[in-house]
């Protein structure tokens, strides 16, 4: 019987395994959501077909990724936009769409072969947008096992993107309202640092922004005394 991982530190992942489960009820499945039950003596216990990851934020050994084959999923159309911080460059550039790359790890930053590309919406917010990549990577990984999918060298011009900072999600010296907005929605998801204001005496962190004019926004506020 074939044996597979779904790897991912985001709960909202575990909903991709549970589908997988019902979807292939003929092979194991495992899913690993903690590091320290990632290494390399574990796997060789389960001894994988194919590990997939939908997301990590922990580099991956190259020992782990020369003895198994690893699928990540990028929110690019690879080679563009390899690198850390996908969506919240993507948005910071002006992108409303992009594609969601599968791809196998090697030992570049986002440079391995492609097994498939989907379209992705890029509105709403951070959360909202990562929690529907969520149908369309449990589709992907569907499609790679059941066409057993061989990646391909990717092609086109590499464009590389910088991991950002948590204080580059400061509002204070941004000037239009859609700037304002869009740093508030890119960072308003669990675990992320939220876009900020700071006085002498006081954070404000801003999150559940709406657009409602060409001037004007609403959102919520958390008032931090430092």
């Amino acid at each position: 019987m074939k044996n597979f991982i779904v790897l991912s530190e985001k709960n909202w992942h575990k909903e991709i395994y549970y589908k997988l489960i019902t979807n292939f009820p003929d092979f194991n499945w495992t899913l690993i959501d903690d590091k320290n039950n990632f290494s390399y003596e574990e796997l060789k216990k389960i001894n994988p077909e194919k590990i997939f990851i939908p997301h990590w934020s922990y580099i991956i050994p190259a020992k782990i990724f020369e003895n198994f084959e690893c699928v990540v999923f990028h929110m690019t159309d690879l080679p563009y936009g390899r690198g850390g911080s996908p969506l919240q460059n993507l948005i910071i550039k002006g992108h409303t769409h992009t594609k969601i790359s599968a791809l196998r790890v090697e030992e570049g930053l986002d440079t391995g072969p492609v097994y498939l590309k989907k379209d992705l919406q890029l509105l709403g917010t951070a959360q909202e947008i990562f929690l529907r990549t969520t149908t369309i990577v449990e589709k992907m990984i569907n499609e790679i096992i059941e066409r057993d999918l061989i990646p391909k060298k990717q092609d086109g011009e590499i464009v590389e993107f910088k991991r950002r900072k948590p204080e580059q999600g400061d509002i204070s010296k941004l000037q239009e309202i859609l700037e304002i907005y869009d740093h508030i929605r890119m960072l308003d998801c669990d675990g992320y640092p939220l876009a900020f204001i700071e006085s002498e005496n006081f954070r404000f962190e801003f999150s559940r922004a709406s657009l409602k004019s060409k001037k004007e926004i609403i959102a919520d506020v958390r008032i931090i005394k430092k």
